[in-house]
């Protein structure tokens, strides 16, 4: 059985949001300040782990975990 993903979502202060995880082609992941940044990080880290099971955190400007979502890889090959 595979480790899932890890993907870490931590805001700064200027409003931009890091998407940061091993599994990622590139360290991290940079979204703009849109509203909606954090929301797009998480569906983004779904999406990359649809056949791999993945804990998405997100962290406050502080570094506290404020939410955890576990997902669960749904993709199945069909044949």
């Amino acid at each position: 059985m595979n480790a899932p993903h890890v993907y870490e979502i931590r805001p700064h202060r200027d409003g931009r949001v890091d998407l940061i995880s091993d599994v990622l082609p590139f360290r991290c992941a940079c979204w703009s300040s849109e509203p909606d940044a954090i929301s797009d990080a998480m569906a983004y880290a779904k999406l990359y782990s649809r056949s791999h099971d993945a804990v998405i955190r997100v962290y406050d400007e502080a570094g506290d975990v404020i939410w955890t979502q576990e997902h669960k890889g749904d993709f199945k090959e069909q044949y």
